[in-house]
C-alpha cells in the first residue's frame, strides 16, 4: 500500500475513533437524547458557526463523491457518505481519498 493511501486510512480511523470519544461521552452526561445534542450544538453563536462550517462542507464533500463516482464508476466509495454524516466530515474526507486512490485493476 502506497504511504498516502496509509496515511489517509490512518486519518479516516482518526476521524472516526476521536470525534465518537466525545459523542459517546455526552451521550453518557446526557442522556441518549439526539435533539439535545443538537440543541448543545447551537448553544452560541460561535458553535452554530462550526455546526454550519461542517455541514456546508460536508454537502459539498457528498456532492463532489457523487460526480467522482458517476464518472470513475468506484462504487465502493459511496460508503464514504454515510461516513461523513453519522461520524463527520473528519472521517468520510480521508476515507474517501483512501477508496479513490486505490490502485485500478
Amino acid at each position: 500500500m502506497a504511504p498516502i493511501r496509509m496515511i489517509y486510512l490512518a486519518l479516516a480511523i482518526w476521524g472516526a475513533i476521536h470525534p465518537m470519544y466525545y459523542f459517546v461521552s455526552w451521550f453518557n452526561a446526557n442522556g441518549y437524547d439526539l435533539m439535545a445534542m443538537v440543541d448543545a450544538w447551537h448553544v452560541n453563536a460561535a458553535t452554530s458557526g462550526l455546526v454550519w462550517d461542517l455541514t456546508i462542507a460536508a454537502v459539498a464533500l457528498t456532492v463532489f463523491i457523487i460526480s467522482e463516482v458517476a464518472v470513475r464508476r468506484n462504487w465502493v466509495a459511496l460508503i464514504a457518505i454515510p461516513a461523513t454524516f453519522c461520524i463527520g466530515v473528519s472521517c468520510g474526507l480521508p476515507l474517501y481519498l483512501f477508496l479513490r486512490s486505490r490502485p485500478v485493476s
